[in-house]
């Protein structure tokens, strides 16, 4: 069986992919240290004959540029999240609406930016009252449900059992939700409101 490659050895296979693609010759040991900020040869010499021994990088003994990767696809990929998809959110006024998993996005966790948790999830974007943080109508938000929220976060909330996604301002002591549109007004909790998670990040998909 095959031994998984480190960070530093995906690195190395990254690099050497990068250079096929553009149609550049195999990189040497030197040039290979300068894509990587690897100022010792010997030590790229390392990363290399590590990667031999499981497999992943093949090279012909004595000949320069003949460095290769084997198994490309397989070994350059990364783990993949899968986050279940509950529904829309409205980024406009707060609605009221049932939220019932719709699906799930996959994406790979280096991508993500962050290792998501059984408490991450992800809701689909309805509206153009956060288009200020750079959120569009059809934009998926992945969130993660329990870390404390801070002033300036971007939150989906429900507010008096309505819910909306903005942003968590406080001011003078007192919580209220901001939209990043001037044309929609400041949310300010009459009874109730509850944060039910904090934005990580954003999937934007190309418009067809």
């Amino acid at each position: 069986m095959k031994l998984e490659p480190t960070p530093r050895q995906r690195a190395v296979l990254r690099a050497i992919e990068r250079r096929r693609f553009a149609g550049e010759p195999p990189p040497t040991f030197r040039e290979l240290g300068r894509d990587l900020g690897i100022a010792s040869v010997s030590a790229v010499a390392k990363h290399v004959g590590a990667l031999r021994r499981k497999g992943l990088l093949r090279a012909a003994d004595g000949r320069s540029r003949s460095l290769g990767v084997v198994s490309a696809l397989r070994t350059l990929e990364n783990p993949v999240a899968h986050i279940a998809i509950f529904g829309s959110i409205p980024a406009g006024y707060a609605q009221h609406r049932e939220q019932q998993a719709e699906g799930c996005v996959s994406v790979d966790i280096e991508t993500l930016g962050f290792k998501p948790t059984r408490n991450t999830f992800a809701l689909r974007v309805s509206g153009d009252s956060m288009i200020g943080r750079h959120i569009v109508n059809g934009d998926i938000v992945v969130l993660e449900h329990g870390p404390e929220p801070r002033p300036g976060d971007i939150v989906a909330a429900l507010i008096d059992g309505e819910s909306t996604l903005k942003t968590l301002v406080t001011k003078n002591g007192r919580v209220f939700l901001k939209a990043e549109n001037p044309k929609y007004p400041d949310l300010i909790p009459a009874d109730e409101l509850m944060i039910q998670g904090v934005l990580k990040t954003l999937i934007r998909k190309a418009k067809e």
